[in-house]
């Protein structure tokens, strides 16, 4: 379920990881495509702008400042200035959420920039204009016309004996050009990591969105749900409106402290909006909700999971505050469209059948959770068998207790990259929380799937299933092996 997507994954440099797989990948072969991943692949000229941002320091060493990216947009001329920002970011659901709220404001007639990371398929998913992943030539083209200015920036911080910008600071500056280029009439901007020190919040953004605060990226954000939330409120600006889902105390406290010191209005989950009902339905879920400024019945979210009732209440709540500033209802039917029209792949979707195969990005004890209790609503099935492979930094053991109750047999492997955790390590803890006898190790990744299906099959069990979860792109890769498989029929 989780899409916590703060720099989760290694991307391969060389398109492939060990099993020949490609990233990015393609659509499952029995699935409508899904528009907002651009599926068939990138030419040339994206993979060579890949390549020049993998190039500098990767996602997961952010530099806490802002200075960096500051002096890159302001020697653009400071595009971000030209057109407001809805900036959300959170533990858990950031990109659900982001994704929500971009459609229900595109269907208000605004032209829309979507910011989210990191991407399934296409590094171009990470920037979305008018509710598509920017076009080959646009985003070749900004990131020439900008890279003079980020080598200028680059020679200003190694002089002064600094790092130069890192790919986050580099795709930022990138995606606020794109924005302005385009030009966008508002930004939706989802938080990289943390929030006070990330690149992002050059913006000045005029709702700040909080999803679920949990404990993750630990080394980078700190060791307590306190800490963390203290980081991320860092994007409160000045007489704004704040708009959380429900929070642990602890977390709630340090959002509340923020709205007072910035003299900001703030919405919380339970007391300013909340979910009052929701009923699976086929595709996705009917949901009714108390907005900040209305009430909206039977709405339907094409997404699974009662957590994305409540991405969408939250995400209903951040348009509110921004469209009459949370004092004037939405337009039913618009609200009604912008939310029929959201996605959100690789969160709790299908993408195969006989056996069924369904993909999560659940990669912590949190989006473990949640997933383990939306699957047998959205996909009931007396038996699952878990295709799981996870990074290294993360918490392997709470990831595998939320899921030991949902998933009857384990495939353990490993995720493409050099940050996966060995399939025989990640077993130890997987053997040490569920048994021996309902474990399965198979590294190869191609394997493992194939392990999963046919034991799903051999299974005394009409509806038994494979879930893949654990890492992002791990869920890319099998979704292009599902692909692959489509085209060779």
């Amino acid at each position: 379920m989780s899409d916590s997507n703060e720099h989760d994954d290694d991307r391969p440099t060389d398109g492939y990881d060990a099993d020949g797989i490609a990233i990015p990948v393609g659509p499952p072969a029995d699935t409508d495509p899904i528009e907002a991943v651009p599926y068939g692949g990138d030419d040339d000229e994206v993979r060579r702008v890949e390549a020049a941002l993998y190039a500098r320091i990767g996602e997961q060493a952010p530099e806490r400042r802002l200075t960096a990216t500051r002096r890159a947009v302001e020697l653009l001329g400071d595009p971000h200035l030209a057109y407001p920002v809805i900036h959300i970011t959170g533990t858990n659901g950031k990109t659900s959420t982001a994704r929500m709220t971009e459609s229900i404001v595109r269907a208000h007639g605004l032209r829309t920039g979507l910011m989210t990371s990191p991407h399934l398929v296409s590094i171009r998913e990470r920037i979305v204009v008018d509710g598509a992943p920017i076009a080959p030539d646009r985003f070749v083209e900004n990131w020439d016309d900008i890279t003079p200015i980020l080598e200028m920036t680059d020679a200003e911080l190694t002089a002064k004996g600094e790092l130069p910008l890192t790919f986050f600071e580099a795709l930022t500056v990138l995606a606020l050009a794109c924005f302005a280029e385009a030009p966008v009439d508002v930004a939706v901007i989802e938080v990289g990591m943390g929030g006070e020190w990330d690149s992002t919040n050059v913006v000045q953004s005029q709702v700040q969105v909080f999803t679920p605060i949990a404990i993750d990226h630990a080394k980078q954000l700190g060791n307590t749900v306190a800490e963390i939330a203290r980081t991320k409120s860092g994007i409160v600006k000045p007489s704004s409106a704040v708009v959380s889902s429900a929070q642990v105390p602890e977390a709630l406290a340090e959002l509340e402290r923020a709205a007072e010191l910035t003299e900001s209005t703030l919405a919380v989950e339970g007391d300013g909006f909340r979910v009052v009902d929701v009923t699976p339905a086929v595709g996705g879920q009917l949901v009714t909700v108390q907005g900040v400024a209305g009430r909206y019945d039977d709405l339907f979210v094409p997404l699974h999971g009662a957590y994305q009732a409540h991405n969408a209440a939250v995400a209903i709540a951040a348009v509110e505050s921004f469209i009459g500033r949370g004092t004037q209802p939405l337009d039913e039917d618009v609200l009604s469209e912008g939310l029929a029209g959201a996605t959100s792949p690789g969160r709790l979707q299908p993408i195969a059948q006989d056996p069924r195969v369904v993909v999560d990005a659940a990669h912590n004890p949190h989006g473990a959770k949640a997933l383990a209790e939306a699957l047998p609503v959205a996909f009931p099935s007396e038996h699952v068998v878990g295709v799981v492979g996870i990074l290294a930094d993360k918490d392997t053991r709470g990831f595998v207790r939320a899921l030991k109750d949902t998933v009857a047999t384990f495939v353990v492997t490993q995720p493409p990259g050099e940050r996966a955790l060995d399939a025989d390590a990640f077993a130890r803890v997987v053997v040490d929380e569920v048994g021996d006898e309902r474990v399965v190790v198979e590294p190869s990744l191609a394997q493992a799937l194939q392990e999963a299906r046919d034991l799903a099959d051999e299974a005394d069990a009409e509806d038994a299933m494979v879930l893949v979860a654990g890492s992002i792109v791990m869920v890319g890769a099998v979704m292009d092996l599902v692909h692959r498989e489509g085209e060779t029929k």
